[in-house]
């Protein structure tokens, strides 16, 4: 789960704070001091931890924290502001062409996810009634050409490709011309990637940069690297002039330090974050939802744009009735698993509710074959089971399961499983309800 070790070493150095009821400054300097490692061992640049610590430690020992009646509260406020500036404040949107096509030039070593994620990126823009064409100047790699057409196929995004036997310059060159006379106003180039950085691929990108003046050059890199990532943005940076970064397997980072780092060292913003291997997996970085969840506070507004996005509306209404009037059966149990896929791993989309222990729900996920043994174990429970699950003793377990053809474990399982959704779509509908009040957005709850 994204930054799971760092965000549970934070939450519980701050925790302390928020216990007492006056701080001194030896309390602060205690927690700062376990900040400090938790961020050094999350693989944080060194300098940037050092700065990040100097900075949160002059605001927390300031006369409004002292003085003020929830110091640690105080303290974790702050944390929570400089963490959201070290990753640079505020969402860093496409630099869109005033004169279409917007070209962006997609860069990277072999195996950051660049030929995925450019197809990921199409999606994510046809999703906002853009008209992308992704653009193979791969010509080096065995296959890159068919894989970025095989992308292109599954997103319904075209492909422009001259083979692999001409320049990527002529490549790049000549899809700005195909793209303007098919209606494209994006243009995707995905193009070669090294083991390491080198001459050859820096010249052949320089060339490119030179030749179509692209609007954004997006380096991709793979976040699980750690300070590697640092460096090669670093690098890139240097030679390239990058205009953001997109951080691939960020959903498999227990770290963070490459998300944490890059900013602070290359100037450069996060533009986008993949947060899985599927094609729709791909989000805008937020520095302020991405500070909030590392510090336990929730992530509101990505779980209630997912819902939208995702959830029947109806649906959403009718559940809410049956769970205010204690009516929230194993049936719509198994119509809510089936909702809930689509937003995601349930533990990344649990993780985003304020309050929720995100240790508690890690792996919580359901797969295609794990719903198929979740549906027989629910079908072969009687009508009144499946209504009042509270009746089911040892015995009816043992009959569910072997009408299933499951274990008791099984059924001891998702009999819990229920039980704790239970209680978190509660929690959901009273989140719902408090957003709507303030007006904030609109949620299918009445």
């Amino acid at each position: 789960m994204v930054f799971e070790n760092l965000a549970e070493k934070l939450q519980n150095a701050l925790g302390k704070l928020k216990s007492k009821g006056k701080l001194s400054e030896k309390d602060v300097d205690l927690a700062m001091r376990e900040v400090k490692l938790a961020l050094l061992e999350a693989d944080v640049n060194f300098k940037v931890v050092k700065n990040f610590i100097k900075d949160v430690k002059e605001r927390a020992v300031g006369a409004e924290v002292m003085e003020s009646l929830t110091p640690g509260q105080q303290v974790i406020k702050i944390v929570n502001e400089e963490l959201t500036k070290l990753m640079g404040g505020k969402e860093s949107k496409i630099n869109l062409a005033s004169n279409p096509p917007t070209i962006i030039l997609m860069c990277g070593l072999q195996g950051a996810g660049k030929t995925t994620t450019a197809g990921k990126l199409a999606l994510l823009l046809k999703k906002q009634n853009k008209r992308p064409l992704l653009v193979a100047c791969d010509v080096y790699r065995p296959a890159a050409i068919k894989q970025l057409e095989v992308v292109g196929s599954k997103v319904e995004v075209p492909v422009f490709s001259m083979g692999d036997k001409n320049d990527p310059v002529d490549i790049a060159k000549a899809s700005i011309e195909h793209g303007k006379k098919n209606g494209n106003d994006i243009i995707i180039i995905d193009t070669a990637g090294r083991l390491h950085v080198d001459e050859d691929l820096m010249r052949e990108l320089q060339r490119i940069k030179e030749d179509v003046a692209p609007q954004e050059i997006l380096l991709v890199v793979d976040s699980m690297t750690g300070q590697d990532a640092v460096t090669v943005a670093e690098t890139f940076n240097e030679k390239l002039g990058i205009t953001g970064v997109v951080l691939t397997k960020l959903d498999g980072d227990a770290r963070g330090g490459a998300a944490l780092s890059i900013r602070a060292v290359t100037g450069k913003p996060i533009k986008f974050a993949a947060m899985g291997e599927k094609l729709d997996q791909l989000e805008p970085f937020y520095p302020d939802r991405m500070a909030s969840r590392i510090l336990g506070m929730g992530d509101v507004l990505s779980l209630i744009e997912k819902a939208q996005e995702n959830i029947d509306e109806k649906k959403a209404i009718e559940l809410e009735k049956k769970i205010r009037s204690q009516q929230f059966t194993f049936d719509d149990f198994l119509d809510q698993l089936e909702q809930m896929k689509n937003l995601g791993p349930l533990d990344q989309v649990l993780g985003m509710i304020p309050g929720v222990n995100s240790k508690k729900v890690k792996g919580l996920e359901v797969d295609e074959k794990e719903l198929v043994k979740i549906q027989a174990i629910i079908q072969s429970m009687t009508k009144e089971e499946r209504t009042d699950p509270s009746i089911i003793d040892s015995s009816r377990r043992k009959r569910i399961a072997i009408g299933s053809g499951s274990n008791v474990q099984d059924v001891n399982r998702l009999l819990k499983q229920f039980k704790e959704t239970k209680k978190m779509m509660k929690k959901f509908m009273g989140m719902g309800k408090t957003m709507k009040k303030k007006g904030k957005l609109g949620f299918p709850f009445p």
